[in-house]
C-alpha cells in the first residue's frame, strides 16, 4: 500500500532536479532569451482554475502535458505528428528547454507551451477535466529509499491529475528504472481514478506505436536496461 507519509503537501514543495548543465551554445542562449518568453506559461497571469485551451487557438480543442520533457525529441514530434492538439511540456532544466525551442522553430511548431517551473505546483491550478494526455518519460527514478518523497508519482500527484484529466484520458509512463516501476505500480492500480491497460507483458516490454523514443531511452537500451511502458487510464468514475 502507498504510504501516506509521502502524500502531504510538505513534501511537495521542494523541486529536485538540475537547472543547468554545459554551457549552451550562442543559438540556443539566443532561444531562451527571445523565444521563451513567447511560450512561457505562467498561469498566475490567468484567472483560476485555469483553463490551457485558451493558450491554442480555436482549432485546437486537446491539450496533452509532458512533465519533464528532457531534449524535447518527443514533445516537439508529437506536436508535429499532431497538428489539433496543444501541447504542454514542463521542464526545469534550461538545456532542454533551449533544446525544444530550437526543434520548434525549426519545424514552425505553433501547437507547443513551455512551463519552466514545477509541474507539481501547476496542476491545482488547472480546470478540471483538460487535459486529455499527460506524458511522464523516463522521469528520475530517486532510487534511494530516503529519496522515494522526491518522485512525482504518489497519491497526491495522483489526486490532482485525476481531477485535470478528462474520463478516458490516458496517463503514459515509461522508465528504465526497475524500482520506479514497482514504485508505480504500488502507487497507481490502488488509486481509484486509474485502470492499468493491460493484457499480457507485451504491455509493459512494447513501446506504444506513437510514442517517439527519446535519448534517454536511447541511453538505456545501450546500456542494456530495458524499458518498461505503463499506460493507464482516467476511469470515468
Amino acid at each position: 500500500m502507498p504510504d501516506p507519509k509521502l502524500d502531504t503537501e510538505a513534501h511537495r514543495t521542494h523541486l529536485y532536479g538540475r537547472r543547468k548543465g554545459k554551457r549552451l551554445r550562442t543559438s540556443l542562449r539566443n532561444a531562451l532569451t527571445h523565444d521563451l518568453p513567447l511560450v512561457r506559461i505562467n498561469p498566475d497571469v490567468f484567472e483560476q482554475p485555469f483553463d490551457p485551451r485558451t493558450l491554442f487557438s480555436e482549432d485546437i480543442t486537446r491539450v496533452w502535458f509532458e512533465i519533464g520533457f528532457g531534449g524535447g525529441e518527443h514533445l516537439a514530434t508529437q506536436a508535429q505528428l499532431n497538428p489539433d492538439v496543444g501541447f504542454i511540456g514542463a521542464e526545469i532544466f534550461e538545456n532542454g528547454i533551449a533544446s525544444l525551442l530550437k526543434k520548434r522553430t525549426e519545424a514552425s511548431l505553433e501547437n507547443i507551451g513551455i512551463l519552466d517551473s514545477d509541474a507539481r505546483e501547476f496542476l491545482p491550478k488547472l480546470a478540471e477535466n483538460c487535459l486529455d494526455r499527460v506524458f511522464l518519460l523516463y522521469p528520475d527514478p530517486w532510487p534511494k529509499a530516503k529519496h522515494a518523497k522526491r518522485r512525482f508519482i504518489n497519491q497526491l500527484t495522483l489526486d490532482h491529475l485525476a481531477r485535470v484529466m478528462t474520463p478516458g484520458a490516458e496517463l503514459r509512463i515509461a522508465t528504465d528504472h526497475p524500482e520506479y516501476t514497482r514504485w508505480c505500480l504500488r502507487q497507481i492500480p490502488v488509486h481509484r481514478a486509474f485502470q492499468w491497460d493491460v493484457s499480457g507483458p507485451e504491455s509493459w516490454q512494447n513501446r506504444p506505436k506513437d510514442m517517439v523514443s527519446t535519448r534517454y531511452e536511447k541511453k538505456a537500451v545501450r546500456e542494456e536496461r530495458a524499458p518498461v511502458y505503463l499506460n493507464f487510464f482516467r476511469t470515468s468514475g
